[in-house]
């Protein structure tokens, strides 16, 4: 433990990881944290029109988006969803513009997905359902969603056999009425500040560890470690452990920020709704809070299995510029190439670390092994961290040879 004392200070003495530290807290905190909640994305507007028309005002905004959703009841029901629609559009004539408020994007994607035979095909200019529909006819809403489901399921391939069972016996553990609140908030959380958290972190984790090992072959110290009585194996194993550490570390800066940010402007409302409020047709029994737990653990795991990847590139090239090229190749590379990709190849490069999408929590995606079917968000939580593990002892024989060599 001496040694790991020692080479893990030694890690966070070096100015580039204090740097790195400082810029992605900055990056993830405070730009995309704070000043999002405060303004970016939350603050009032003054000019729809423009991105950067909002007023630095979040905070006061998102408590009367609060109590607008708190407003409709505890739960989402008919009556509940007929009255949203008659506030929009009462608002709507009257001039007022709520951008952030449950609407637009969340209560015109329920209607667009359960009522469709209420859109106007005909006019030339399309305007937002939640504008123009009868709210009366707004009735039916999980029945229709439990229709709405099977028919998704059908369309993507899953409509049939022992996928289709799973699917839907996951659906029918999901609680309904759905408990209700304002959802947008935490759309931005699961949707948007969480699920890059991985990819973000995956630039500086990139930075710091990929010297690990090449660079001792830069500072040309293999000489004085080879006087060492096995110092080469023991050195390998603190610089792993002190890698694997450094990625622990850098994650919790940056969970305790990003909770403390959405704990001051969000608070815990709404961490009881299903996660079904934020995509109509998700089939995991999730509520917010388990929702945010998962996507935190997926950017840990995901951390931790990326950090013995790039100590592996690390511990087979000799040059700082090779190993940092090539760790961010393992994480962006996959991601660029996917798309070109048969479906079973793109599902395949999500189980490398901090590849995959935390978000497929949202979604109806499964693994078909060993003649069962395993929906992906099991696999893509264990998979990379256990890839990324196994790929330490290799760094670790391999840098030792080299030393011996």
């Amino acid at each position: 433990m001496g040694l790991f004392a020692l080479e893990h200070k030694k890690l966070w003495r070096k100015a580039s990881v204090r740097v790195s530290v400082l810029l992605c807290f900055a990056y993830v905190v405070i730009f995309g944290g704070v000043l999002s909640y405060q303004w970016f994305e939350f603050g009032s507007t003054d000019d729809v029109t423009s991105a950067f028309g909002n007023n630095f005002d979040g905070y006061a905004m998102i408590r009367s988006y609060q109590a607008r959703a708190d407003s409709y009841g505890a739960y989402l029901t008919d009556s509940s969803l007929q009255q949203m629609v008659r506030d929009i559009q009462a608002d709507n004539d009257r001039g007022i513009f709520w951008q952030n408020a449950d609407s637009r994007s969340t209560v015109n994607g329920y209607l667009s997905q359960l009522y469709p035979e209420l859109e106007e095909t005909d006019n030339a200019y399309p305007t937002l359902m939640e504008y123009y529909v009868d709210s009366a006819k707004l009735t039916d809403f999980y029945q229709r969603r439990q229709a709405a489901l099977e028919d998704f399921l059908h369309l993507q391939g899953q409509g049939v056999g022992e996928e289709r069972a799973m699917l839907l016996a996951m659906n029918d553990k999901v609680d309904e009425p759905f408990r209700y609140g304002w959802v947008r908030g935490w759309q931005f959380v699961l949707g948007s500040a969480l699920a890059d958290l991985g990819v973000i972190m995956a630039v500086f984790l990139a930075i710091v560890l990929a010297p690990t090992f090449s660079g001792e072959w830069h500072s040309n110290t293999a000489p004085l470690l080879l006087t060492m009585d096995r110092g080469w194996r023991r050195l390998a194993r603190a610089k792993v452990l002190s890698g694997l550490a450094f990625a622990v570390e850098l994650f919790m800066l940056l969970a305790a920020g990003g909770v403390a940010a959405q704990l001051i402007y969000l608070g815990t409302a709404g961490w009881d709704m299903p996660i079904q409020t934020i995509k109509l047709l998700a089939v995991a029994p999730m509520n917010m809070l388990q929702a945010e737990i998962y996507e935190y653990a997926f950017a840990l795991l995901g951390a931790i299995g990326f950090a013995g990847v790039v100590m592996l590139l690390s511990a087979l090239v000799k040059s700082n510029v090779l190993a940092l090229l090539f760790s961010l190749a393992a994480v962006y590379g996959p991601m660029a190439i996917a798309q070109y990709l048969p479906y079973g190849l793109q599902s395949a490069l999500g189980l490398l670390p901090l590849v995959g999408s935390a978000t497929d929590i949202f979604r109806t995606n499964t693994f078909h092994i060993f003649g069962r079917y395993i929906w992906s968000p099991y696999l893509l939580i264990t998979v990379p961290v256990l890839f990324g593990l196994a790929c330490v002892p290799f760094a670790v024989r391999r840098w030792s040879r080299r030393q011996r060599a």
